[in-house]
């Protein structure tokens, strides 16, 4: 008995590490003595096309990432802003910087940034507040398809490009500017995250009936249905309106907002949602203070993308390191954005704070 005992108590001292929901991805832990993967740096320039000036382009913040898997290493895709004497959230111009790694942790930046505000197509949607919070897919045909958000300081707009290498990039501009003779296009859109599945050891996006499905939308969730991943139609009711499918919950975690994260799975259990949700204190989370970010997960039916079927109720993940609580965003973010399969785990990337990028893991089910 007094063996027993011992057994047990020693089981009670180890981390917790049973998942809410046994659908749920994970459980995720972050790595021992966890640090920033990718942090601000002062010694890399870019001659910024809309000023004709050289800038320190992530001297200030670098974090939101996305992730993908090409040729064997993980590209980190981050959203990077250069130092300008104040902290003003939105005030800066965002450029998207490439970091690779072979084994999903340690990570080679590239010098200058490979996706920025040009002058180009995009110049009205994209001038001077940049382009932001990256997400990514691959399809089966090798197509890597990018959603993101273009800043001009008016509207934020959800925007689609597409590239066969992952250095070319076709802009292809906001996703809902033709759509009903732009009926969205002049609403505030942002995080496309696009429905993939697991095929052969790679994530790819996923058909569902026949089409894409994305979910999207702040501070609510929408889903949009697209046929080549450039041209999206947002899902509506019979009256026309947009149909939250997941929304923030009073006397909850995400009591304020809802934000899709990285690229939702498709698994057995139905499609697996990752989100970022907002608190606010008053009608949510006493000890989560206002406007933490926090990470949750929702599961949606496979063949019906709007049908929620659960939801957690406790955050999977949230800010607890001083990385992850100190910065331009002081009330803590952990910010969803990447999620890869790479050497049989998978690697979850997020944005800490506004200003770094931290990443952790899991194994796979």
């Amino acid at each position: 008995m007094r063996k027993f005992h011992l057994i047990l108590a020693f089981l009670i001292s180890l981390p917790a590490l049973a998942q809410e929901k046994p659908w749920m991805l994970g459980p995720f832990q972050r790595p021992e003595n966890a640090q920033p993967i990718i942090a601000p740096i002062s010694d890399t320039e870019f001659k910024d096309p809309m000023t004709g000036k050289t800038v320190k382009w992530e001297s200030m913040a670098t974090f939101n990432p996305a992730a993908i898997v090409r040729n064997a290493e993980v590209h980190v895709i981050y959203r990077a802003e250069e130092k300008l004497g104040e902290k003003e959230i939105g005030g800066h111009t965002s450029r998207l910087g490439m970091a690779t790694s072979s084994d999903g942790f340690r990570f080679k930046r590239e010098k200058v940034p490979f996706f920025y505000p040009q002058t180009d197509s995009q110049k009205e949607f994209e001038w001077t507040g940049g382009t932001e919070d990256p997400r990514i897919v691959e399809t089966e045909e090798g197509l890597y398809v990018l959603t993101y958000t273009q800043w001009n300081r008016d509207v934020p707009r959800l925007a689609v490009a597409t590239s066969r290498d992952l250095k070319n990039w076709e802009k292809h501009g906001p996703i809902f500017k033709e759509w009903k003779e732009g009926k969205y296009h002049n609403v505030e859109s942002k995080s496309g995250a696009i429905v993939t599945e697991l095929k052969n050891g790679k994530l790819l996006a996923a058909k569902i009936d026949g089409k894409y499905w994305m979910y999207y939308g702040v501070p609510h969730i929408w889903l949009a249905t697209s046929d080549d991943l450039v041209n999206w139609v947002p899902l509506e009711n019979h009256e026309g309106n947009r149909v939250p499918v997941l929304s923030p919950r009073p006397g909850f975690f995400d009591s304020w907002l809802v934000e899709a994260g990285p690229p939702p799975l498709l698994t057995k259990d139905g499609i697996v949602v990752l989100y970022n949700a907002g608190n606010s204190r008053q009608v949510g989370v006493k000890n989560l203070g206002n406007r933490v970010y926090t990470g949750g997960q929702a599961l949606f039916d496979a063949a019906e993308p709007w049908k929620l079927l659960d939801r957690v109720t406790d955050p999977f993940i949230q800010p607890e390191l001083p990385f992850e609580k100190s910065g331009q965003y002081p009330e803590g973010t952990t910010f969803l954005e990447g999620l890869v399969y790479f050497q049989g785990k998978w690697l979850l990337y997020y944005g800490t704070a506004d200003s770094m990028v931290g990443v952790v893991s899991a194994p796979a089910k």
